[in-house]
């Protein structure tokens, strides 16, 4: 009897440090684990936002808005979003989803328009996701003249975000390494970029659900010993 007591007992205590192992692992590849800082980003496709709900979920620390797109476009719930989201504690960024083959001028003013300095906690975004059709060459002297407006007027570098296969195939290799990226891959496992460089923030998932919003929504976190602070917006 005494035997099968401590047999029990061993499988007991074997299955409870399996249990610590899988939940050391989840603390790890969980996208609500409380180990990271975490936020989400959105747009008008998320519709009317709970915004008090969002507050008062602790483990978002950081929204990033959509602004702008290209030349015209303006996100429709881009002014209700970013004063709600800032009314209920959250620190906000804006962000612009850059067509390539658009006039810069005509996206720069877009932009600036609705990312207005004083609104913003966080460095401005912008958003690169498709070469536009333009050859290399001309890819990059229209991304690169872009960013260099953008930090000219906001007195700070954009966060650039993109997906880890265009980055790879488009932006590796030196061109974009005085910029913090934000970082789309949906894995259980941190990307890993073809010139090794340092990931900021890694969007992790495009099918979060968070109290407040309704349907998915964009959920990512910092990365290593990474904090706020280096995105925070410092207006000069």
């Amino acid at each position: 009897m005494t035997k099968t007591i401590a047999i029990i007992s061993f499988f007991m205590l074997l299955t409870a440090a399996q249990a610590r192992a899988q939940l050391a692992v989840s603390d790890v590849l969980c996208e609500d684990t409380c180990r990271h800082i975490h936020g989400i980003d959105l747009s008008h496709y998320q519709g009317n936002v709970f915004w008090e709900e969002v507050g008062r979920n602790m483990k978002i620390n950081y929204v990033y808005l959509k602004a702008t797109e290209g030349a015209t476009n303006i996100d429709d719930r881009y002014e209700e979003n970013i004063r709600m989201a800032k009314l209920n504690g959250l620190y906000v960024g804006s962000y612009h989803y850059f067509r390539p083959a658009t006039p810069l001028k005509e996206q720069f003013d877009n932009f600036v328009t609705q990312c207005r300095p004083e609104q913003q906690d966080l460095i401005p975004m912008i958003d690169i996701e498709t070469r536009g059709g333009l050859s290399t060459d001309a890819f990059i002297d229209s991304l690169t003249t872009f960013l260099a407006m953008v930090e000219d007027y906001y007195r700070a570098k954009p966060l650039i975000y993109t997906g880890a296969n265009f980055y790879d195939h488009n932006l590796s290799g030196g061109l974009l390494d005085e910029y913090k990226l934000m970082i789309a891959q949906y894995t259980d496992y941190e990307p890993v970029l073809i010139d090794e460089r340092n990931i900021t923030i890694w969007q992790y998932t495009g099918k979060g659900r968070i109290r407040g919003v309704s349907g998915n929504i964009d959920k990512s976190r910092l990365t290593g010993n990474h904090r706020l602070r280096e995105i925070r917006y410092l207006r000069q």
